[in-house]
């Protein structure tokens, strides 16, 4: 796993109304969510039938929802909580004195096995 900052600070990061962005990551974009004070960085698209997770919302309960076809996924863990089956891919996110950081698996077989954004 490699560590890659992606702002400076949460300031830097283009928050919609949503609370959702897409940021670069190690030439990587992935999709960035702020719910309750606290950071989770996944899967641009929807591992379903592809819909940006950007143009989605975060619901009461702090899962992200696909626009399309309103699948359920937690921010942390990646699982899948309306009940489909999917899992959304996921990296740890580190708030640090220098900024914000996000672990993106190496390249390599398992690291892409799980990739798809």
């Amino acid at each position: 796993m490699s560590w890659i900052k992606i702002a400076e600070s949460e300031a830097e990061i283009p928050f919609n109304t949503n609370g959702l962005a897409e940021v670069e990551a190690g030439g990587k974009t992935i999709c960035i969510g702020r719910h309750e004070g606290r950071l989770f960085a996944f899967a641009r698209k929807c591992p379903h039938a592809s819909g940006l997770m950007v143009a989605g919302w975060i619901d009461p309960m702090g899962n992200v929802v696909c626009p399309l076809h309103r699948y359920k996924f937690c921010m942390a863990n990646g699982r899948n909580v309306s009940g489909e089956g999917y899992y959304l891919k996921h990296w740890p996110v580190e708030l640090r004195g220098d900024g914000i950081w996000v672990s993106i698996a190496e390249k390599g077989l398992f690291g892409l096995l799980g990739s798809r954004s």
